[in-house]
């Protein structure tokens, strides 16, 4: 017996990193039924089922679970919750899943109250006409101060938080109170039972035993097993294998029905033929007009990497074609460096998504990888009117053919405590940004900043946490290109240029980097029997210079008495030949000084 559609909730859970929702989804899980306590022994956060989500203690993968809860007033409802990541790297999961939803669950910590991340969370939520209810989480903390929270979400969300609902996630406290609210105050979704098939495409993962299984939201018709369904966006036809719901275990049905979140199976093979936000129909009765799906998830950060032994180049190809089955948003392709040999050139939403994808890669296939020096994507005007993309600083073109060079903008909400607001403001200009505006929420500022992105990829974030002390909390935007005085500073090695440790920077700051550059190498690269000069260029220009000294075999040793002219022969012969090597010695650099020198950006 299909569930009526009035009994049925769809919602996610928003929130700033840290603040509890996956403990929260786990309770809810726990007080429905759908794990026992022997399931759910001595396992924490039971939706984050990646190591390094429990190690880091965060969501990368929004996910999804269906729990049947029986009200006080005694119908039984069908709640669907997907918990959605909180860091702004993943913004892109958080946005399909809350458009497959009708509310949202805003769970604000009570003792830190609203942060940059719940900010960005709830107004996408907004965006997508969602009702919302508050949720104070943490009251057993002592530090906890519900009442001035509430008036902080009026003050600066806009939204009423009268009727928040306080509980403890982790003692479980008002958590049943929680279940209430989303039966009585969510909507339930609206949708034709007899309307043709419409689906639309959340999610997609990897199975090795099923393919593809594909996780969607029915708005109207029905979906059931051997059914032969088209996706209107990648137009491919398939029969269904298996029609299910997830709770938390996959659990065939016979048909999902409009409002119903589910998934389906059907020997797809790559999790590239299925792209987030398709609509799904019937084959032989399509519906006229596809739902407006998502914008494609946009890589904004690029990084070289390239393993340290040239031999395991097919196995980093294999691994990451495996990582690409499960993760739409990794793009590469490939690349060759003189220094490095070969590898690839890779796409990432952020500094967070490149570092959980070099932990995977050296965790889960055994690898050992050199990343270049994190890069954003240009726009290069040329003098002859066409447009280019920059991905790499290497590829870019004779600065004669170049009429302006645009770089990405964004604006960042950084919220933080008042002690150290002068130091946030200081690393704010110093990274060439406008202020747009500064309040105050409660005791703490709100300071809204445009910056360019390539200031921010480097190590911005963890200058921010470190000056702050880890207080201040930090979200941001991409709000489009702008035109920059951007030059390319190239590092030269005994005049011959290393193409992995070239980067763009801003001409203001060109000296500083080159000059740091220098001085890393000069430690890194070893003494050779002839003097090596490193340099740092614009163009034709060297800005920065260092001498690594040679090293010096001792020619008279063997001279013991007789005239002086004896010695300064033999010198000056060392002389040439030192002067001869200069001009043909190859200078090796080890592998451990691209990787400190790459560190030292910033």
């Amino acid at each position: 017996m299909p569930t009526p559609i009035e009994n049925i909730r769809n919602f996610s859970i928003v929130a700033h990193i840290d603040h509890g929702k996956s403990t929260l989804a786990d309770r809810l899980i726990q007080l429905t039924g759908a794990m026992d306590a022997r399931e759910m022994a001595g396992k924490e956060q039971v939706l984050d089922n990646m190591d390094i989500e429990r190690e880091r203690g965060i969501t990368i993968k929004a996910q999804t679970v269906r729990l049947n809860y029986k009200a006080k007033n005694g119908q039984t409802y069908v709640l669907n919750l997907i918990d959605t990541p909180g860091h702004v790297d993943f913004a892109y999961e958080v946005n399909r899943s809350l458009a497959a939803c009708e509310g949202s669950l805003l769970v604000v910590d009570a003792s830190q109250g609203v942060e940059a991340q719940t900010l960005a969370n709830v107004y996408q939520a907004i965006d997508n006409n969602h009702e919302i209810v508050p949720v104070l989480n943490k009251i057993d903390l002592p530090a906890a101060e519900p009442e001035k929270v509430k008036a902080q979400i009026e003050e600066v969300i806009g939204i009423d938080a009268s009727g928040a609902i306080g509980i403890s996630a982790k003692t479980g406290e008002g958590v049943p109170d929680v279940l209430e609210a989303i039966v009585h105050k969510l909507p339930a979704p609206k949708g034709d039972r007899n309307a043709p098939l419409k689906a639309l495409l959340v999610d997609s993962w990897y199975d090795a035993y099923l393919g593809v299984v594909v996780l969607v939201r029915i708005i109207d018709g029905t979906m059931k097993k051997n059914q032969r369904i088209r996706m209107m966006g990648a137009k491919a036809a398939y029969d269904l294998d298996r029609v299910g719901v997830i709770n938390p275990k996959k659990v065939e049905v016979d048909e999902l029905g409009p409002g119903e979140i589910g998934f389906f199976t059907a020997s797809i093979k790559e999790v590239a033929d299925t792209r987030v936000g398709d609509t799904i129909t019937d084959d032989k009765k399509p519906v006229e007009k596809a739902l407006p799906g998502f914008r494609p998830a946009q890589p904004v950060v690029f990084c070289g990497l390239f393993p340290v032994d040239a031999a395991e180049f097919e196995n980093l190809r294999a691994a990451m074609s495996k990582l690409r089955l499960n993760d739409a948003s990794f793009s590469f392709e490939m690349e060759t460096s003189a220094a490095l040999g070969f590898g690839f050139r890779c796409g990432f939403l952020g500094l967070l998504h490149l570092e959980i994808i070099q932990e995977r890669l050296s965790r889960e296939f055994d690898l050992e990888l050199i990343a270049t020096a994190p890069s954003v994507i240009y726009e290069i005007r040329q003098t002859d009117g066409s447009v280019m993309e920059l991905h790499n600083p290497v590829d870019m073109p004779d600065v004669m053919k170049i009429e302006e060079i645009h770089e990405p903008w964004i604006t960042a909400t950084i919220l933080t405590p008042d002690e150290y607001l002068g130091s946030v403001i200081k690393l704010c200009q110093d990274r060439r940004g406008n202020q747009k505006n500064l309040a105050y929420v409660g005791a703490r500022a709100m300071l809204e900043y445009e910056l360019p992105l390539n200031e921010v990829v480097f190590d911005f974030y963890d200058r921010l946490k470190s000056i702050s002390k880890g207080y201040a909390s930090f979200d941001y935007k991409i709000i489009g290109r702008r035109p920059g005085d951007l030059v390319r500073l190239s590092i030269l090695v005994n005049n011959e240029p290393v193409d992995a440790l070239a980067m763009l920077v801003h001409r203001t700051r060109a000296e500083q980097r080159g000059r740091a550059m220098c001085e890393k190498l000069k430690e890194l690269i070893p003494p050779h029997m002839f003097q090596v000069p490193i340099q740092a260029a614009i163009g034709g220009k060297v800005i920065a210079r260092e001498t690594v000294r040679a090293l010096r075999k001792d020619v008279t040793a063997k001279c013991y008495g007789g005239d002086a002219t004896r010695k300064r022969k033999l010198l000056d012969k060392q002389k040439e030949g030192k002067k001869k090597m200069r001009q043909y010695g190859k200078v090796d650099i080890p592998q451990e000084a691209f990787i400190a020198a790459l560190k030292v950006d910033g």
